[in-house]
């Protein structure tokens, strides 16, 4: 990949108006290296204006910033350059979503499944018929750190998360509950129930990957039917899992999981 990196980019010192942008700053965004990809992005389009690929990278790589009108405006150009542009259909679905916006999300997701999307747009579609004009899992377990103090352990991911269909749990080795709260759609706290499950998996994590001799594990994404689940270690003994919903794009999710561990470390470290 560093090779791949290395020649597009002088590829591109060589022609400035090269498409390879759009491969280079496409990988620079899956690598975590954002202000650098939106960089290469905004150059390219600038020579590229009228490219509904260009704009629709920009999107993603502007979602994974965190900069969701900016990502909404990026698709919405690119449906206008490209009308049956599933992706980009996908995406405004998604932001739509995240800002409570049900009825547009519905219609966005709805335009991807007659275009031809994959299948988990149309059980993404299904869930935000399901969920009506709020979320329930979202809201309550907001709701449920309300009246606490401040410091109370629920609270510790609250700001970071806000009112998005995520939640995150700050775990010890052997699945106990330290930080956080999970609660499921029928308002249930089950936050002992998910961390029961998740015991020993830093052990299982670590043992596979000196197996495999790939170092010390630094993430597990797993991605099922509804949600995407990130278990990433805060310390040697502690992990933090973080759910978001099945149309989060990952870049987000992993935004959001870092900032979690760097929340959990600094509020370890205060314990100690």
């Amino acid at each position: 990949m560093a090779d791949d990196i290395r020649r597009w980019s002088d590829e591109l010192a060589r022609d400035p108006s090269s498409l390879v942008f759009l491969q280079l700053a496409e990988t620079l965004r899956r690598q975590g290296q954002l202000d650098l990809a939106l960089k290469i992005a905004v150059r390219g389009l600038e020579r590229h204006s009228h490219n509904a690929e260009a704009h629709d990278l920009l999107a993603r790589i502007c979602v994974d910033r965190g900069e969701l009108q900016r990502a909404f405006d990026e698709w919405d150009m690119v449906l206008r350059l490209s009308p049956s542009h599933v992706g980009a259909m996908k995406g405004m679905g998604y932001i739509c979503y995240q800002q409570g916006r049900r009825d547009d999300a519905e219609k966005f997701l709805r335009m991807a499944a007659e275009n031809g999307a994959e299948p988990e747009v149309v059980v993404a579609l299904e869930n935000v018929r399901r969920s009506g004009p709020v979320h329930v899992s979202a809201v309550t377990a907001l709701e449920a750190t309300r009246g606490m103090s401040d410091d109370d352990p629920h609270r510790l991911f609250a700001d970071l998360l806000g009112d998005h269909d995520q939640t995150a749990l700050l775990l010890d080795a052997q699945g106990l509950v330290l930080a956080g709260i999970y609660v499921d759609n029928e308002a249930h706290d089950v936050s002992q129930e998910v961390g029961a499950e998740l015991s020993g998996v830093s052990d299982e994590a670590q043992r596979a990957s000196r197996h495999l001799d790939l170092g010390n594990w630094h993430s597990i994404v797993v991605e099922t039917e509804v949600a995407v689940i990130a278990m990433l270690p805060a310390t040697a003994d502690n992990i933090v899992m973080l759910a978001a919903s099945r149309a989060t794009p990952l870049g987000l999710v992993r935004r959001l999981a870092d900032r979690c561990v760097e929340r959990a470390r600094s509020w370890l470290g205060g314990r100690a």
